[in-house]
């Protein structure tokens, strides 16, 4: 019976009348569904004609490797197929059960028509094995290529529960490069903005003013640690949008805190598109849209300058 719902469910979830996905363009315009995305047979597809730019995805996939059935993982590969780089939090890490899902989705999404790379971290150092997690990013290799092996964050492994994941891209087309800095902060009461202020120094740290921060903070994008990264030129994907899902709907809202974002240096970043994906869609769908994820995937389409 639970299988059946599941499969009701991802049916529903595929309806293009009931799919959501709200972006904002460099205008900050906003625009719903139809405006900023197709909905294809193999998932979601940007409707950028633009072959330079490249579109990234973030995504705490709730402990990815651990509860989660072919169903859901079919769900989770939809949404992230058309994208090209995607960075992934909470991938488990205290067996093995987390890399290998990792390497399934990668599989299947090799089935799908792109050609797919992808790195896990090893579990991060953290003060117990409950805290412990795996990063993991997956990327097309038609759009990029890694330029080193990613790697944790060694300077920052007694500073953060879980220390960042780098990771450093050219772009397939030209000789750009850029970095991103996948983050799972620690959790919003233990101040997660003690780990942050650290970031800073990174376009120092890699040479490169080309960085991409991104993940989920545990703290929204007006907290005051992120003032001096906004003096620098940096600015957030999305502004004033939840990206956790509640347990239960209050008056018929299921969306609760704006965590997870993409922070990007605009001084040598273009924003075309950025958004938050929503596969809740409505109340009806909560509990099992849950058993996909507690956060919503945000994604940002940009060039390099």
């Amino acid at each position: 019976m639970k299988n059946i719902f599941h499969l009701l469910f991802i049916c529903f979830f595929l309806s293009i009348t009931n799919w959501s996905c709200e972006s904002r363009s460099a205008n900050n315009s906003r625009s719903k569904s139809g405006k900023a995305f197709v909905l294809l047979q193999n998932g979601i597809k940007s409707e950028s004609n633009n072959s330079n730019s490249i579109q990234i995805l973030t995504w705490n996939i709730q402990e990815l490797g651990h509860s989660k059935n072919s169903e859901e993982i079919a769900s989770i590969i939809k949404i992230i197929n058309l994208y090209d780089i995607v960075a992934v939090q909470e991938v488990v890490a205290k067996d093995p059960r987390g890399a290998q899902t990792v390497a399934k989705i990668v599989d299947e999404l090799n089935r799908m028509g792109s050609k797919w790379d992808y790195s896990i971290s090893d579990p991060t150092k953290s003060p117990s094995n409950n805290m412990s997690e795996r990063y993991a990013y997956l990327w097309k290799t038609s759009k990029a290529s890694s330029i080193k092996k990613p790697y944790l964050d060694k300077e920052l492994k007694n500073i953060c529960v879980r220390e960042p994941y780098v990771a450093a891209f050219k772009l397939k087309k030209s000789e750009d490069s850029f970095f991103l800095v996948n983050f799972h902060a620690k959790v919003h009461s233990q101040r997660p903005e003690e780990e942050i202020k650290y970031f800073i120094d990174y376009p120092e740290r890699l040479k490169s003013e080309n960085i991409i921060i991104l993940g989920d903070f545990n703290l929204n994008e007006e907290h005051i640690v992120w003032k001096d990264f906004y003096r620098l030129g940096f600015k957030s994907a999305i502004q004033k949008s939840p990206t956790t899902l509640k347990r239960k709907c209050k008056r018929k809202k299921y969306l609760y805190h704006s965590i997870d974002n993409i922070y990007y240096n605009s001084m040598k970043i273009n924003l075309i598109n950025s958004g938050r994906i929503d596969f809740v869609v409505n109340c009806d769908n909560l509990k099992n849209a849950r058993h996909i994820s507690d956060h919503l995937p945000v994604f940002m389409e940009f060039q390099l300058n």
